[in-house]
């Protein structure tokens, strides 16, 4: 992921203008990433290192929806839509 993905996904996602560290914007970041790593394991079926790299970036994410679910319901509804994930 470049920087410049990581940037405008902040500038999008972000909850106040300081903003880089937040739920969403984290999920949002974890979800790119998630992307990414996805297609590139379509292609290499055998890279065991990067599959772990993948699951543990997805209990990562996991544990922030929690998180978010639990403190703000609507954001959680509200960021599930945007991403179009399905839990």
């Amino acid at each position: 992921m470049e920087l410049i993905d990581r940037n405008q996904i902040i500038q999008e996602f972000k909850v106040h203008t300081q903003d880089t560290g937040s739920s969403e914007v984290q999920i949002t970041i974890l979800t790119t990433r998630i992307n990414h790593l996805t297609n590139h394991l379509r292609t290499h079926r055998k890279d065991c290192h990067s599959r772990r790299g993948l699951i543990r970036m997805t209990n990562c994410r996991r544990k922030h929806l929690n998180y978010l679910k639990r403190r703000n319901i609507e954001k959680y509804r509200n960021l599930l839509q945007r991403l179009k994930l399905r839990r």
